[in-house]
Parts: structure tokens; C-alpha cells; sequence
């Protein structure tokens, strides 16, 4: 029998139950180490028509469907839904602006301490690079900024507490007190290779760029400004 077949299974059974799992739990941990044990997890997933997510930027790890199940779960009119949580349509911009608001600065935070750490030591160490945890750097946005900002756009107060709530309850953010946290879904299951670009570039990018939150309005311009740098020397 193979040494790591209780391993597999039980962190296979704890993701499922649970939807999600710190990197730091004990099992994750020796996972995202242990090819066989990762190979493993992800063979026993898919038998059930399921696959880890991972992302080094987050400080979790979760399951979804993969591709070929997604027909068989929610149909052909499920696949061509604008998302498969039922989120309203003030729901779903509500996500994508939380998205924006949390997790662009949060990749730049992060990506900013990881070459500092870093920065001097010689080639040796260039391909290990630990990334920041994403508590660590993670911003909060301010409900009294979203609602004054955005309130509006987003179905006013009542909307958009009702779909914070639903946000919350599918684990994207969490609430602490009058401030927005990232959830452990917010970074996992929103695919940031898509989606920044096409607020960084596109006409969302305008409605971001007035907001007053403390964090994200400097984070975001910073961002835009390096873009359009880029673009410039391309």
C-alpha cells in the first residue's frame, strides 16, 4: 500500500468538508512539498471530477470542478452563466471591485517585499524567493469608503450589504468590524491573469480610480502609472 494513501485521503475528505485550507495546515504543508503526496490528492480529486487550487500569492488552498464536470453539474445554461453562485448582477460588480481594491495592491505589496528580501544576494538564491503571506500585506477597505464611493453603482446601502453577506458566505471576504478583508477564496477562484489587465486597462480602471479608500487610492495609481510606463517603453 502506498505509504501516503491515508495522507491523500484525508486531506482530500478535509478539503471537501471544509472548501478550503490554510497553507499552514500540517497536511497542506507537507503537500505542497511532497510531489507524491501532491500527485496523489490531485488523482483522487479528479476521480471525483474535482482539482485543488493553489496560487502562491494566497494563503490558502481550495477545490473546484475541472472543466469536463462543469456540464455535467450545471448543464450547458450553467457554463454560459455570467457565474455558477447565483450572485445577482450588483453582486458580481461587487466582487470584481472588492477583487480590485484588495487584491492588485496586495500582489504589488507582495511582489515588492519578496525582490526586497532579496535584493543583493547573488544568483544562488534567485530562484527562491518566498512570497509574503498574504495577511501580512493584504489591505483593508473601508466600508464607509465602498458604500460612499461606490454605494450608487452597487444598489446603495441595502444592496450592498446584502451581497457582502453573500460574498462572505461564499468566502471571498471577510468582515471585521467597519473594515473588508480578504477572504480565502478572493485570490483562488478569480483567474488574476484575466482579470487585472482588463481592469487596468479598461474603463473600469476610470470608476476605481476615485476612490477614497486610504489604501487601495494610492495602490491603484501607483499601478496605473507603472502600466502606462510600460506601455511607453513597449
Amino acid at each position: 500500500m502506498n505509504p501516503n494513501f491515508d495522507d491523500a485521503a484525508q486531506l482530500a475528505a478535509q478539503l471537501l468538508a471544509r472548501r478550503w485550507l490554510p497553507r499552514s495546515h500540517p497536511l497542506v504543508r507537507r503537500a505542497l512539498i511532497d510531489t507524491e503526496l501532491w500527485t496523489e490528492l490531485g488523482q483522487r480529486l479528479a476521480a471525483v471530477g474535482l482539482k485543488v487550487v493553489d496560487n502562491v500569492h494566497a494563503d490558502h488552498i481550495a477545490v473546484a470542478l475541472l472543466r469536463p464536470a462543469e456540464s455535467a453539474v450545471f448543464g450547458e445554461m450553467g457554463l454560459a452563466a455570467n457565474n455558477n453562485l447565483d450572485l445577482p448582477r450588483d453582486g458580481v460588480a461587487l466582487l470584481v471591485v472588492l477583487w480590485a481594491l484588495i487584491v492588485l495592491p496586495k500582489r504589488q505589496r507582495q511582489v515588492a517585499r519578496s525582490d526586497a528580501m532579496h535584493a543583493g544576494q547573488g544568483e544562488m538564491f534567485a530562484s527562491d524567493k518566498p512570497m509574503p503571506l498574504a495577511a501580512a500585506v493584504s489591505p483593508l477597505v473601508s466600508y464607509r469608503a465602498l458604500l460612499a464611493d461606490f454605494g450608487d453603482q452597487l444598489g446603495k446601502k441595502l444592496r450592498l450589504d446584502t451581497n457582502l453577506k453573500l460574498l462572505e458566505r461564499h468566502g471571498f471576504v471577510v468582515r471585521r468590524g467597519e473594515d473588508i478583508a480578504e477572504g480565502p477564496l478572493l485570490d483562488l477562484l478569480i483567474d488574476y491573469d484575466l482579470l487585472a489587465p482588463r481592469i487596468l486597462d479598461g474603463a473600469l480602471a476610470d470608476v476605481l480610480a476615485r476612490t477614497t479608500d486610504p489604501f487601495a487610492a494610492p495602490a491603484l495609481a501607483e499601478l496605473r502609472a507603472e502600466r502606462n510606463e510600460e506601455e511607453s517603453a513597449d
